[in-house]
Order: structure tokens, then C-alpha cells, then sequence
């Protein structure tokens, strides 16, 4: 019985999608600048360009609809400054023409355009990654075996190594995203080409073709031609660098921007002096702090190295171990051990520093002075 329903369903007409295509010419005509408008968002909302740039943070959106709000602005003022609006009404183009030009055409070209520039490299390889998957016999489609005439877009077409058998398993993406890991990165190719010789070249066709094989060896699977462009670049030193404006400049057209600067942090000649002036201060009091240890032991040797190790170990290393610990290692009781240490305490509070700098080149001075002189004991102690 559900063979019949199912036979009966496949049997049913599927009507065709209907695709929405503006009234261009009535709009055009009529000159119905807010008619046109709402035709041009909705492309540009509709876009698979614009939405993959959005989920890319290519556009920046600030409210609801301000990231397709901005962009179709840019093309509204685009295409008339183009007059390709008188264009379309002195050729007769019909609706599914007009829009099939604005979408396929113009928007691509104005995002593309707009990707080149901000990512020259990887906008350069990407396209070179797809140019050679596509044409070099080391490779071949997975996603048409048996239906040649499958119509699919570039980015999801699925491309394997040529000597792969046909059904070959694929895996899924985010084990292949931890495969590719085991792939070697890239050296970068600092040779310059170019007409201007202002480019370079990266990576040239042969080491990328070699790359390619070995991602596809470590993925082990038939991959789509957006995933493998990700996971080829992913093993590239690509560096791409977009500049931005940070802040309001006399040449800026908003004015309503409000104008700041960047403060310059570094520290003036001045300060450099006083900084070097009073770290050299904070560690020449190191043989003052040493000094004062000496004493609070009347300048007992025994007790005295008793001291700079319990110093060491308590205060100096991270790993020194507990009170309890640094008293067996010593051979001597744990009240002892409290009594250095509050003696070294003491001797610390004494100190005064003006600022972390001090402080910290203080620190630094003192395990110096110290490591010396507790491996001084320990070579005494193997004599």
C-alpha cells in the first residue's frame, strides 16, 4: 500500500519554483524611485553573495536591515550613475532581463570588486584553487558520476583525487577540518609578479597543485570546492590587510562624527630616565635587603645560608614546596623555618618602591643574587 502512495506521489506534476522578478519597466518608466528601491533590497536580501559576506562579517549590521539597507544604497547610486536605467528602457529589456542583470551581473561585479580589494590574496588564491581542481587530471568530480549534465554552482561541486574509485565515502566536515591539521604548512614565495611587480607570489601552481594532492590525501574524502578552498588556505601564510578608518579626520564628510585622537602612550624621554634611573636603584638595594638577613643573625654564616635557602625555596621558585617540606629538606624544625621567614618578611616590609617597575626589577636582581649563592651551598655541601 505505501508502494502505491509513493508511486502515486512521484506521478504527481511538481510545479516549477516561481521565481519573483519586479515590475522594472512599470517602475522605470513611471519613475518610481521608492518602487525601485524595494526591488534592489530585496536582490540584495536575496543575494547567496550577500548572505555568505554577512555570516562572514564582511557587512556590518547595526540595526535590523542596516547591513542590506547600506548595500543597496551603494548599488542604487551605482547603476544610476551608470545610467543603466535608461539603458534597460532604450534596449527594450524585458523584467526577467533587468533583474537578471542587476543580480547576476552588477551586484556580483560591485561585491567581487569590493573582496579584491579588502582580501587580495585570498580572493587571488581561492580563485587559483578552483581553476586548477577544475582543469589539472589529477582530479575529478564526485558529484556528477552518472549525470554528467547536473547543473550545480562551483562553490558545492564535490572534487576528489582522479585515482579515487567512484564511491568513494565521504567524511563530514569537521572531521576533515581536523584531518587537514596534520597537513604541513606552507613556506610563503616572496618572489614579486605582476605588471607592476607589486604582488607576490605566494605559492606558485605546481606547489599549490602539490598542496592540493596533499589535502585531499589527509582528508581522506571528496570534498566541495568552498571547504577545500578553506582547508587549502587554512596551510598558506596568507597575509591579507585591511586598512580602516579609526576615528573622525579633517577630511571626513560626517560631521557629525565626533573627531578624537589616538593618545601616544610611550613614554617621553623623561620618564625613560626616571624609569632606568630608579630600576638600577630597586636593584642595587639587593645587597642592602642581603644585608640586613645577615644581621638579624648577628652574621652567622650557619644560620645565615639557612636563611637565603629558606628564601629560595619559600619565596624565589613556584615550586619550592610547603613550609613543612623546606624544614625536612633543611634538617631543621618547622618553628625555625616560621622564624626565617617572618624575619625575611620583616626585612621586605622595610623596603619601599615607587612604583611596579621598582618592584619588579627588585625581584629580578634578587633571584640572580640568589640562585648564585644557593648553588654555591650546594657545591660546598658535595666538597
Amino acid at each position: 500500500m505505501n508502494s502505491v502512495n509513493q508511486q502515486e506521489r512521484s506521478a504527481r506534476p511538481t510545479p516549477n519554483r516561481q521565481i519573483k522578478v519586479g515590475k522594472w519597466n512599470e517602475s522605470l518608466r513611471a519613475s518610481d524611485v521608492n518602487q525601485i528601491w524595494i526591488e534592489l533590497h530585496r536582490i540584495v536580501s536575496s543575494h547567496p553573495l550577500v548572505r555568505a559576506s554577512k555570516r562572514a562579517g564582511f557587512l556590518v549590521e547595526e540595526g535590523k536591515y542596516n547591513a542590506y539597507t547600506d548595500l543597496t544604497q551603494e548599488l542604487f547610486v551605482a547603476l544610476l550613475s551608470k545610467e543603466r536605467f535608461q539603458h534597460y528602457l532604450d534596449t527594450g529589456m524585458t523584467d526577467a532581463e533587468v533583474e537578471g542583470e542587476i543580480s547576476q551581473i552588477e551586484l556580483t561585479n560591485m561585491l567581487t570588486a569590493e573582496l579584491r580589494k579588502r582580501y587580495p590574496e585570498s580572493y587571488r588564491l581561492a580563485r587559483r584553487i578552483s581553476t586548477i581542481v577544475q582543469t589539472s587530471a589529477n582530479f575529478k568530480r564526485f558529484d556528477n558520476i552518472g549525470n554528467p549534465e547536473i547543473h550545480r554552482r562551483l562553490a558545492d561541486r564535490l572534487y576528489g583525487l582522479a585515482d579515487w574509485r567512484d564511491t568513494k565515502m565521504r567524511r563530514d566536515v569537521a572531521e576533515m577540518d581536523e584531518r587537514v591539521k596534520a597537513v604541513s604548512f606552507q613556506n610563503r614565495d616572496t618572489r614579486m609578479v605582476g605588471c607592476t611587480g607589486d604582488a607576490q607570489i605566494v605559492i606558485s601552481n605546481v606547489e599549490l597543485e602539490k598542496l592540493i594532492i596533499r589535502v585531499f590525501k589527509a582528508v581522506d574524502s571528496s570534498v566541495d570546492v568552498r571547504s577545500l578552498r578553506s582547508f587549502v588556505m587554512s596551510r598558506l601564510p596568507i597575509m591579507d590587510i585591511h586598512l580602516v578608518p579609526v576615528g573622525g579626520s579633517g577630511d571626513s564628510d560626517d560631521e557629525e562624527r565626533v573627531s578624537f585622537e589616538i593618545p601616544d602612550v610611550r613614554e617621553t624621554p623623561e620618564e625613560d630616565f626616571l624609569r632606568v634611573e630608579a630600576e638600577g636603584v630597586a636593584a642595587g638595594s639587593v645587597d642592602k635587603f642581603l644585608g640586613s638577613l645577615s644581621k638579624s643573625v648577628r652574621g652567622k654564616a650557619k644560620q645565615y645560608d639557612r636563611m637565603i635557602s629558606v628564601l629560595w625555596h619559600c619565596y624565589l621558585i613556584s615550586d619550592g614546596g610547603t613550609q613543612l617540606e623546606v624544614a625536612e629538606m633543611l634538617g631543621v624544625s618547622d618553628s625555625l623555618v616560621s622564624d626565617y621567614r617572618k624575619r625575611i618578611e620583616s626585612s621586605l616590609q622595610a623596603l619601599s618602591f615607587e612604583g611596579v617597575n621598582e618592584a619588579r626589577q627588585f625581584e629580578k636582581a634578587l633571584k640572580v643574587k640568589v640562585r648564585e649563592m644557593v648553588a654555591e651551598q650546594a657545591e660546598v655541601v658535595t666538597v
